[in-house]
C-alpha cells in the first residue's frame, strides 16, 4: 500500500479548499442555512458543475469523473473543514450509489448524468430515525426497519400496474429541496413483507424540520397515495446495496468529520496564542498544551483511520463504521475543547465554535452514536463470540 496522495488527489483538495475559502466563511454558512433550500445555490453550482464533486465517484459513461471513493472523501474533508451546507452528502454519497447499484439501464442513463452535473439533487428517505440502521452502520438492516407489517413506516402497494406509497419518513437529509427522493418502503403485506426502494419525482408533503445542526437541513416527508417508480427490479438485494453504500458513506463522513475537527483545533490553537492571562498567552500554560496535544493525537489517529477506510472502501473492504466512530469522537473532543478554551466567547451564538459542536452532536444522532458503531463493527468481526475451549 502506498500511503502517499497522488498529484491528482492533492489538486482536488487544493482546488476545493480554495473555492470554499472564498465563498464559505462562518458568516456565509449562517446566511446559507437561513435560505429556503438551506444552502447557497451558487456555491452548489461551483462545487457540482464547475469542480465536478457531485459526479466525482460516478463512471464517465454517466457523466461522472470516474474517480473512486477516496477522491470523493478527500474533497468532503475540505467541505467538512468549512462546514459548507450543500446537498453533496445526500446526492453524491447516499443516493447516487444506490441508483448506480440497483437502477435499470434506463434509470441510470436518465438520472445519473443529471446528478453528476448538479442539475438534479436527490435524497434518501427512510422511516423514523432508522438511517444508520438502513445503512447497516449500527445494526443489521435485513429486518423491518422500513415499517414492517400492515402499519408504520412507509408502505408500497401496487394497483393497476403502478406503485403507490403511503406513510411518513422523518429526518430526511435535504428532503425539502431534493428534486428526487429515493424512498425505502415495505411491500407485499404482512406475510410476505420485503423492503424495496422507490423513486419519487413529485408529490407528497415536505416540511423542513428544526435541526440541532442547521448545516445539515432535513425534512419530514409525508406520502399519501403518491405515485412511485420501483428502483431496479423486484427481487434485487436492497439490503446489500444499502449496506455497501453505508460503508462508503461512513468512510466519506469520517473524512468530513476529520476536516471539521482539524479546523476546530486550528482555530483553538490560534486563539490560545492570542488570549493573555497574567501577562502571557494562555497557550504557553502547560495544562493548555497538554489538552491540545491530546486533541491533536486523537485527531491524527482518526485521520489515519479515515484515509484507510476511504482507500479500503474503493477496494471492497468494509471498515467505514470503525473509522466513522473514531472520527466522530475526535470531532466531539476537538469541538468541546475549543469551546472550553475559547472561554466565555466560545459559548456565544456569534462564535463559530458552537457550529462545530453542533455538527459533532448532529452527526452522532444521525449516524451513530459512537458506542453503537463500535459495537456493531465488533459484532460483525466476531470479537465477542463464545468459543468452546477443550479441557
Amino acid at each position: 500500500m502506498d500511503a502517499r496522495f497522488t498529484a491528482e488527489q492533492d489538486e482536488i483538495r487544493r482546488t476545493v479548499r480554495e473555492a470554499l475559502a472564498k465563498r464559505c466563511g462562518p458568516d456565509d454558512v449562517r446566511a446559507a442555512v437561513r435560505t429556503g433550500a438551506g444552502y447557497d445555490a451558487a456555491l452548489w453550482t461551483t462545487l457540482a458543475a464547475q469542480l465536478g464533486l457531485a459526479g466525482l465517484a460516478l463512471p464517465e459513461a454517466y457523466g461522472g469523473v470516474g474517480c473512486t471513493t477516496t477522491e470523493l472523501a478527500l474533497a468532503c474533508e475540505e467541505v467538512g473543514r468549512a462546514l459548507a451546507p450543500s446537498p453533496l452528502l445526500s446526492t453524491a454519497v447516499l443516493a447516487a450509489p444506490l441508483l448506480l447499484a440497483l437502477g435499470t439501464g434506463d434509470q441510470r442513463a436518465e438520472l445519473l448524468p443529471r446528478l453528476a452535473s448538479g442539475e438534479l439533487t436527490a435524497a434518501l428517505a427512510v422511516p423514523g430515525p432508522a438511517l444508520a440502521t438502513a445503512l447497516a452502520l449500527v445494526d443489521g438492516n435485513r429486518g423491518d426497519w422500513a415499517g414492517g407489517g400492515r402499519a408504520g413506516g412507509v408502505q408500497a402497494r401496487q394497483a393497476d400496474g403502478a406503485w403507490r406509497l403511503y406513510g411518513e419518513a422523518g429526518q430526511v437529509l435535504d428532503g425539502h429541496s431534493a428534486g428526487l427522493l429515493v424512498v425505502a418502503a415495505h411491500a407485499g403485506g404482512f406475510a410476505r413483507s420485503r423492503t424495496l426502494l422507490f423513486l419519487v419525482r413529485e408529490g407528497g408533503v415536505r416540511t423542513r424540520q428544526t435541526a440541532l445542526d442547521e448545516t445539515r437541513p432535513r425534512a419530514r416527508i409525508q406520502l399519501r397515495d403518491v405515485k412511485a417508480e420501483l428502483l431496479g427490479e423486484d427481487g434485487a438485494d436492497v439490503a446489500g446495496a444499502l449496506a455497501a453504500a453505508g460503508d462508503r458513506a461512513a468512510a466519506v463522513l469520517a473524512c468530513e468529520a476529520v476536516g471539521a475537527a482539524g479546523r476546530a483545533l486550528e482555530r483553538t490553537v490560534e486563539y490560545v496564542g492570542q488570549r493573555k492571562q497574567f501577562g502571557r498567552a494562555i497557550g504557553s500554560f502547560q495544562a493548555v498544551k497538554h489538552r491540545l496535544a491530546d486533541v491533536y493525537v486523537q485527531l491524527q489517529a482518526a485521520r489515519s483511520a479515515a484515509y484507510y477506510a476511504a482507500w479500503a472502501s474503493a477496494r471492497g473492504e468494509t471498515v467505514g463504521g470503525l473509522a466513522l466512530a473514531q472520527a466522530l469522537q475526535a470531532l466531539r473532543t476537538a469541538a468541546a475543547e475549543g469551546i472550553q478554551l475559547h472561554g466565555g466567547i466560545g459559548f456565544t451564538w456569534e462564535h463559530e465554535a458552537h457550529l462545530y459542536f453542533k455538527r459533532s452532536a448532529g452527526d452522532e444522532l444521525l449516524f451513530g452514536p459512537v458506542h453503537r458503531l463500535r459495537a456493531h463493527a465488533a459484532g460483525a468481526a466476531g470479537l465477542f463470540e463464545q468459543r468452546e475451549v477443550a479441557v
